[in-house]
């Protein structure tokens, strides 16, 4: 396999942008080896293909975002046009519109890492969890412990002072 679709080299180029993991349309372009300018073409022919869930062009601050985030170098990366962002679904209704050997590769490559991703992601999910219940464990044992040695401050606050033994130095 082509070493630039490797999921090493895909991944950097997924976003979260609305709530949603996306790559952009330079990226994806470069990855299908066409212009940006013809993929965008090709998706403005077939709009019914993609809906607002599958491919959305991103507004002023969401360029901010990523160029303050040094995603990318500078607004000029886009060349003046309206960056599209698209969603796993619309990466793989790209492969309707963009057809050939390349394309059905690049599409192969994209989801199994966006699959990938997903797994990552549960499987955090899953031992963020775990450490929460070992932290909630914890603390019942550990509340415990609290308690007793609160019991034992407030039972020697309460016991009258007791009288000392020994000789007493006046002076």
């Amino acid at each position: 396999m082509n070493e630039i679709i490797r999921a090493e080299a895909i991944s950097p180029m997924i976003h979260w942008i609305r709530g949603e993991k996306v790559i952009l349309d330079r990226d994806l372009a470069v990855l299908y080896g066409v212009e940006t300018r013809a993929l965008k073409q090709a998706v403005k022919r077939n709009p019914e293909r993609f809906p607002e869930d599958f491919m959305f062009e991103l507004v002023e601050y969401e360029l901010d975002i990523l160029v303050s985030q040094t995603v990318i170098p500078s607004r000029s990366h886009f060349g003046g046009a309206t960056p599209m962002a698209f969603t796993e679904q619309g990466v793989a209704m790209l492969s309707s519109v963009l057809r050939g050997p390349r394309a059905i590769e690049v599409n192969i490559a994209i989801m199994r890492t966006f699959v990938q991703l997903r797994r990552l992601m549960d499987s955090n999910r899953e031992l963020a969890q775990r450490i929460e219940a070992l932290e909630n464990k914890y603390d019942e044992q550990f509340s415990v412990v609290f308690e007793a040695i609160k019991k034992l401050v407030a039972r020697d606050a309460a016991a009258p002072p007791q009288r000392r033994i020994g000789f007493a130095v006046d002076g």
